[in-house]
C-alpha cells in the first residue's frame, strides 16, 4: 500500500507530500499505481525546484520514501498554486481508481481569509 501525506499551509498552498510503501498493484517494474504515484511525485519535485521564488527540499532515502517541503515567496506563490493543485488532482485521481493500493490523506491548516 501506498500512503500519502500532504500537508497545505494557510493559504491552502502545498507545503509538504511524503509518499511511503509499495502498491503491490503488479510485479516490480510493472505495477501501474506505483509507477503513477512515481511519475507524479518526481515531475512536480523537479518542475517546482525550476520555480521563481519557491525552495523546495526533496529526499529520498530508500525506495519507496520519498518526501518534500516546500516554501515560497510571494512571486512563487501562483506558480505553487497550480504545480501543487496539479501534484495532488493526479495522486487523488490514482488513490480514488486504485484505493487497495494507495490512499492519500491532506492536512490543511485552515484556509486564511482574504
Amino acid at each position: 500500500m501506498i500512503t500519502i501525506d500532504a500537508a497545505l499551509d494557510k493559504a491552502g498552498l502545498l507545503k509538504s507530500c511524503r509518499v511511503r510503501g509499495h502498491a503491490g498493484a503488479g510485479p516490480k517494474g510493472g505495477d501501474i499505481v506505483c509507477a503513477a504515484v512515481s511519475v507524479l511525485t518526481r515531475t512536480a519535485l523537479r518542475v517546482l525546484s525550476r520555480g521563481e521564488g519557491i525552495t523546495v527540499r526533496g529526499t529520498a532515502p530508500e525506495r519507496g520514501l520519498v518526501g518534500m517541503e516546500i516554501e515560497y515567496t510571494g512571486q512563487g506563490r501562483e506558480f505553487l498554486s497550480a504545480v501543487g493543485a496539479f501534484l495532488l488532482e493526479g495522486l487523488e485521481s490514482v488513490a480514488g481508481e486504485y484505493p487497495d493500493y494507495c490512499s492519500i490523506y491532506i492536512l490543511s491548516e485552515g484556509l486564511e481569509e482574504e
